[in-house]
């Protein structure tokens, strides 16, 4: 019986949308991503011809092209099914050049959601391809290509093989090499704190220096300290006003793409790679027991905070029944403007249905699907909720014009935060006080501090980052980071990421001589750019154009000018073999050593980074430091394979003085302290029960 051919790009998604359509009428086929591109082993850019590109047949696809011209032959209508950004319009593109179908004939459709319904009123739906989607995906690909090949063999020849440039992996990297500097640079400054404590009714309360009268003064040096300290000491704090004010906290916004991944990264401890990955898992489908195979999340790839007004009407029936009408947002929006670059193409992250509740589907989910999804469900919901209501207290103090302040909060409406609240929060309640109460003064607690340099980029803030700069799409930024990583311009050191050495001279060379790679307003422009392409404002070929001229003069002269970087360094340790000095030379995997009559003599041997810690496995081997293959850095002991201790966390070389277990360093945010590494230890149990939640 003939069918309609159904083209996706996945085979999990076409197994699952086949069952929605029914196999009797629609046979339902995967590209698996991209059958055509640019050529890898050549440019595949006719500049001379107003930067014409060259598409082939990817190698390695020739099966999948084969059935699907098989499959096309026989079938009465074809719909292409991919997705509904501008990569997959220009999928879709391709597969209509493929197979010889019009493009501009109703051949399109596309969908938020995998569910059975969206399919069906898809289906029904179809549309002529969009060629400015897909000038505007060809345009970026053509940029990324002109830049990456054509610079990429100048770092090649002047620094070594295997390295490269990109648009946005280059100014990232940048960024993070800024960031470096500026800690490399600061200088700390010296500030001071000044509190007074006074006892009222059996409670402590704590006030803070101000000021003098009105002004804000900031205590600068122990001197300035101790003027005040002598004026106020056996004197009484004067009540001389009382404020209480009413605080909302707005509800959050459901998910964007690189909301998501921040707060996959924050709060669920993932990498961006991960938390994309795991998301893309929960939006094409997942076998629900009772339901079967279906798509839990919308679309993943989005900029957008617009939720669909069934999506709010189901979530307004949620909220009614399980909380009740006043936990309801209301009338008021619940989505912020949209931003002045975001495409708006896609609802928000949000699940299909707002009735499949993390905890009733938890038995048909993995561990890290589970807390992904419960995340997202979590997010949505508490979008649609009312504004946390909290009453704060501000008690001013004096002792003659010296101002002390003191200020105390409850939440008397728990509102969104009774579903998205990551605070362990506690109410600070102040005692009953009245203007013109007198305080006895308890204590003084004087206290220095001297300004911290700006933090190291973590995954999540280096999002940050680039969405505020304009730089890339939320759909490159975790591949964006595996790219540096792996090319070794950027290393993980617990969370947070610094530059290599490698990273800094490439990053140097790239600003010397093709200084608009590293340009932060030069790649953001290009986004927008892009923008304008896909709106059908400006010709796509004209910005490859603006874009290139400056860079085939850049790269004749860097070739001539730019000398060749020798990173290779001598130390006094010898070859094993020959008897010569070894050298420290730096290869795909990192540095390593050789000798330093390569070629002739090709003796090598890895640098072991030791801890001055021995294992505390074998007591025999020293505690050194490795890395795995995406950059994570681990302990182990010198003597693997014949012992296999390995440890995340760094261990200090100390005893544990409750359990006799060893110790490690655990860093957080905040602060790096040792605990130990014995998780069941009563030590580490009663620092949990001190241990503050992460603010929201």
């Amino acid at each position: 019986m003939p069918k309609a051919l159904v083209i996706v790009e996945s085979p999990a998604k076409a197994k699952t949308i086949e069952k929605f359509l029914g196999k009797s009428h629609y046979s339902v086929k995967a590209s698996v991503g991209h059958i055509r591109d640019l050529p890898k082993s050549r440019l595949g850019v006719d500049i001379e011809n107003n930067f014409e590109p060259e598409y082939i047949n990817i190698r390695g696809k020739g099966d999948i092209i084969k059935e699907l011209k098989k499959e096309a032959k026989k079938a009465t209508k074809i719909y292409l099914a991919t997705d509904p950004d501008r990569e997959g319009e220009a999928i879709s593109w391709h597969l209509s050049y493929i197979l010889g179908i019009d493009a501009d004939s109703d051949c399109r459709i596309e969908f938020n959601e995998i569910t059975k319904d969206t399919i069906k009123k898809s289906i029904k739906q179809p549309r002529k391809l969009n060629h400015n989607l897909i000038d505007a995906q060809q345009a970026r690909r053509v940029l990324d290509r002109l830049l990456g090949y054509q610079i990429s063999p100048v770092l090649w020849q002047k620094v070594r093989r295997g390295l490269s440039a990109g648009r946005v992996q280059s100014v990232t990297t940048k960024i993070i090499c800024d960031r470096e500097k500026e800690i490399n640079e600061f200088v700390p400054t010296e500030y001071w704190s000044l509190n007074v404590i006074s006892n009222v009714n059996n409670t402590d309360v704590d006030f803070s220096f101000y000021g003098i009268d009105a002004d804000k003064i900031d205590l600068n040096n122990e001197a300035d300290v101790n003027a005040i300290i002598e004026k106020i000491k056996n004197r009484k704090l004067l009540v001389s006003n009382i404020d209480t004010k009413i605080r909302r906290r707005s509800a959050v916004k459901p998910f964007t793409t690189s909301m998501l991944q921040q707060e996959a990264v924050n709060r669920l401890g993932f990498t961006t790679k991960k938390a994309m990955r795991i998301a893309q898992e929960l939006y094409e489908g997942i076998d629900i027991s009772g339901e079967g195979t279906i798509g839990l999340i919308s679309y993943i790839r989005t900029d957008s905070q617009r939720i669909s007004d069934e999506a709010k009407e189901a979530s307004k029936k949620y909220i009614y029944s399980e909380f009740g009408d006043n936990y309801h947002i209301g009338d008021k929006k619940s989505t912020q403007k949209t931003k002045k670059n975001a495409q708006d193409a896609h609802e928000a992250i949000r699940p299909t249905s707002v009735n499949r509740e993390p905890d009733k589907i938890k038995s048909s989910l993995s561990k890290d699907q589970y807390k992904l999804y419960n995340l997202i469900w979590r997010r949505f919901v508490a979008s649609q909720m009312a504004d946390a209501i909290y009453e704060n207290v501000s008690i001013e103090c004096k002792i003659d014009n010296y101002i002390f302040r003191a200020t105390g909060s409850k939440q008397i409406f728990d509102g969104y935060t009774r579903v998205y609240n990551f605070t362990d929060r506690d109410d600070k309640i102040l005692p009953q006080i009245e203007i013109g109460d007198k305080l006895d003064i308890t204590e003084i607690l004087p206290k220095q501090h001297f300004t911290q340099p700006p933090a190291r980029y973590t995954e999540a803030s280096l999002v940050k980052t680039l969405e505020e700069l304009g730089i890339g799409r939320p759909s490159t930024y975790a591949p964006t980071i595996g790219t540096i990583l792996t090319r070794g311009y950027v290393e993980k050191e617990g969370q947070s990421i610094k530059p290599t050495e490698l990273g800094e001279i490439v990053t140097e060379i790239l600003e010397d001589n093709f200084e608009m790679l590293t340009d932060v307003d030069f790649t953001a422009k290009l986004e927008t750019l892009l923008d304008e392409v896909e709106d059908g404002e400006v010709q796509w070929k004209k910005v490859i154009q603006e874009a290139y001229e400056p860079l085939e003069s850049s790269i004749k002269t860097a070739l001539e000018n730019i000398e060749k970087v020798n990173m290779d360094i001598e130390v006094d340790e010898k070859c094993e073999l020959c008897g010569s000095n070894m050298v420290i030379k730096h290869g795909r995997f990192g540095k390593f050593m050789a000798c330093k009559n390569y070629p002739e003599c090709k003796f090598t041997k890895p640098i072991v980074e030791k801890l001055g810690v021995k294992c505390p496995k074998c007591n025999d081997g020293d505690v050194i430091i490795r890395k795995t293959k995406s950059g994570r850095v681990f302990y182990g002991c010198s003597n693997y394979p014949d012992c296999d201790f390995v440890e995340w966390n760094k261990p200090t070389g100390e005893v544990c003085e409750s359990c006799g277990a060893y110790m490690v360093e655990k860093n957080s945010k905040k602060e790096s302290k040792s605990i130990c590494s014995n998780s069941e230890c009563v030590t580490n149990a009663s620092t949990k029960s001190k241990k503050k939640v992460k603010k929201d």
